[in-house]
């Protein structure tokens, strides 16, 4: 019926039933006994310490006692019943009390039988009592899921508790799996993997995951299978990366001609970082493969990644080929389309841009010319991956904070042209290793790790409310320079919820404090159209105001050299990459930058961790390496990327040693078997094989 007894569908499983099998896949999406058994504790209690009833106090989060039911009887009528049960030792008496399950807990309770009771014990008229009770026979079972010390707890949801699938109802389930089927389990990775990192067999880790004797057992289960996880992510991703090069032919770019050689020489306004020098090296060797290019540029914000990119650009040019930028929003987009016209001096090539917002007449022109060829460089939104958008013969396509478009999105872009473009990506937001390795891990990566020549460090204050007035001070002594100042703010309107400084409240404030006509302000947020937040961005630009005040809608995509000052309301409610983004809208001239957050005065352990490392660190690549830490990898990205971050057991912030093992024994079996046909790698070619079946089943769904 089924190829495997674990493909049985849970509703089969002794204790389950249609109900709680519907339950199970509506809260968990677990659907069989193979996809249970991978449902992993989330974390243990150690159950190796007994305590005698005059040991407990209120103090003890959870205790386990050993006793004897001496007498139980129900007390109260309707909502209000209960059972009350005498627990007693050698060296005293508790109650145990249940207010729900009466019946199962009046049937199957003995008088006089010894149990093993836990929970959390709580004191009242100076007894003591525990509310409904993890209660199990004493002595424990034996056998392979007996004797526990380390006791796991499952994710459950409260309509699942009162189905009694709580976290022991969990575990009930998967220990008749266990007892039934665990000689099922098939081992997948092949054995010289096993042998050269000392890794349990797959079977033996599930069965130390779910019931570990001790922690010695558990450490071994959690070894395997972070291991199993993180080298499968590795595997299907330097495969796909294979599959490509092989699969994918490449524009050749093969002339550095009259454009780039131009630019280089007569425009370009100042000298290029050796950082910057790199990377357009590693896209020059690219461009000449044959193949098709999927670089990933890594680079602080300021580090000069868009004229990395227009160099790039210029070179698929030389050589008789378009180029498209996209970026996530409008305000980046028209933010990248004036800086390469500023570098170009509206010279050397025909640079153009399409947003939501460009007029049908003038789409009806862009669409002609593109088709034409006369267009070099197209700029926009995800308007260009609109079907009427036809280029003459795209070659390259550079996409800004690719993590804030969807795969298909992206797709849709390479199916532009009969040789699929090379890819560019781009991200300001720098990008722990890990976090690369499994985000890009299909990519070649490149960093600018450089600032340019003359950029002075931002320099970053944290102030508390209290220290409000120093703030407004030292704006005014900046603007009596002649500089400009933002201010960040994370709600429009107030919240009865959040109490924070909202930006109508500070606009108030600060126009106390800046009145007209000797101060200028400028208001920016998401809830503006877009005609008036492009006019309130000009004012500021143009130098018209001295003051913008904003949401984080300026979080990309501003840049005005001659605004010196960031200060950031409410900044303890930010994350660390937001916090690091916003500050690098200044310290792009050549004057000293301020960045200053404004907090309350309570502070949570991590919201203090947050601020102090942007006092001590302009590094993004530093940063990153904390926000990984303290927020985990889900958080960081915002999107989840195609499947790639749903870890079970890994963590990127703790596994960094067991993921780069993970990545060398991957990228050796390609060096060694690239086409994964040696009989030792069968697993690994069924595993592939079987993934690119599932990839195209979905594609047709």
């Amino acid at each position: 019926m089924f190829a495997s007894n674990l493909d049985t569908p849970l509703v089969y499983l002794k204790g389950v039933g249609p109900k709680r099998a519907e339950l199970l896949q509506k809260e968990l999406g677990i659907s069989t006994y193979e996809q249970l058994l991978n449902h992993y504790p989330f974390r243990y209690i150690d159950r190796t310490r007994f305590y005698k009833i005059n040991e407990l106090n209120e103090d003890l989060p959870l205790v386990q006692v050993v006793g004897r039911i001496t007498s139980k009887e129900i007390i109260g009528e309707k909502h209000k019943k209960r059972i009350i049960a005498k627990f007693t030792d050698d060296t005293g008496t508790m109650e145990l009390v249940w207010f729900q399950s009466l019946k199962w807990v009046e049937d199957n309770l003995m008088r006089g039988s010894l149990y093993i009771a836990f929970g959390k014990p709580n004191l009242f008229n100076n007894s003591f009592s525990i509310s409904h009770p993890d209660l199990e026979p004493y002595p424990r079972q034996t056998g392979i899921t007996g004797n526990l010390t380390l006791h796991p707890i499952y994710h459950t949801s409260e309509k699942m508790k009162k189905s009694f699938l709580d976290s022991k109802g969990i575990q009930r389930l998967i220990h008749h799996i266990i007892e039934l089927h665990i000689n099922e389990v098939r081992e997948t990775l092949p054995q010289y993997i096993l042998k050269k990192y000392k890794l349990i067999s797959r079977k033996e880790a599930l069965i130390h995951i779910h019931f570990p004797a001790n922690a010695n057992q558990l450490q071994h289960a959690e070894r395997r299978l972070k291991f199993e996880e993180l080298f499968f992510i590795q595997l299907q991703l330097l495969h796909n990366k294979q599959l490509r090069s092989l699969k994918f032919k490449g524009a050749l770019f093969n002339t550095v001609g009259e454009r780039v050689n131009t630019f280089y020489n007569t425009m370009l306004p100042f000298d290029l970082t050796n950082a910057q020098k790199r990377v357009i090296k590693e896209i020059r060797l690219d461009t000449q493969k044959g193949s098709q290019m999927n670089r990933l540029i890594q680079g602080d914000v300021g580090s000069g990644k868009t004229v990395v990119a227009l160099i790039s650009m210029l070179l698929a040019n030389d050589n008789g080929y378009q180029a498209c930028m996209m970026a996530p929003t409008e305000i980046l987009a028209r933010q990248h389309y004036q800086s390469l016209v500023d570098l170009l001096k509206g010279e050397l090539i025909k640079v153009a841009i399409l947003t939501g917002n460009t007029t049908k007449k003038q789409r009806v022109i862009l669409h002609q010319e593109l088709e034409a060829g006369e267009i070099d460089i197209l700029v926009g939104t995800h308007a260009l991956i609109e079907d009427k958008v036809k280029f003459k013969n795209l070659g390259l396509v550079v996409i800004d904070e690719q993590h804030r478009f969807g795969v298909e999105q992206r797709a849709k872009l390479w199916r532009k042209n009969n040789i699929p473009p090379h890819i560019l990506v781009m991200t300001a937001t720098p990008i722990p290793r890990t976090l690369a390795m499994t985000l890009y891990g299909d990519l070649d990566v490149s960093v600018i790790d450089e600032l340019p020549v003359g950029r002075k460090p931002i320099e970053t204050k944290h102030l508390y409310e209290g220290q409000r007035l120093r703030m407004f001070g030292f704006m005014k002594q900046e603007i009596a320079k002649g500089r400009q100042v933002y201010i960040v703010y994370p709600l429009i309107k107030e919240s009865e919820k959040l109490d924070l400084l909202n930006l109508e409240a500070g606009i108030e404030q600060i126009r106390y404090q800046f009145p007209l006509p000797d101060y200028q302000i400028s208001i920016v947020h998401g809830q503006l159209k877009n005609v008036d937040k492009q006019y309130e961005m000009n004012r500021f630009i143009e130098g018209k105001s001295q003051i913008m005040v904003a949401t984080t809608v300026i979080e990309v995509g501003v840049n005005v050299p001659n605004a010196s000052v960031m200060i950031i309301e409410n900044a303890e409610r930010f994350g660390l990459s937001q916090l690091h983004q916003l500050r690098g809208r200044v310290g792009r001239g050549a004057e000293q930058s301020f960045c200053i957050l404004m907090s309350g005065n309570k502070l949570s352990a991590n919201s203090k961790t947050r601020l102090e490392t942007m006092v001590k660190t302009n590094n993004g690549f530093e940063i990153s390496e904390i926000d990984l830490q303290l927020r985990g990898p889900g958080d960081i990205t915002g999107t989840q990327q195609s499947g790639v971050l749903e870890l079970k057991m890994a963590n990127l912030a703790k596994d960094q040693i067991i993921l780069q093992e993970a990545r060398n024994t991957v990228i050796d079996i390609f060096e060694k078997d690239p086409m994964v046909e040696l009989p030792e790698n069968i697993l690994l070619k069924n595993y592939l094989q079987k993934r690119s079946r599932a990839i195209a089943l979905d594609k047709i769904s």
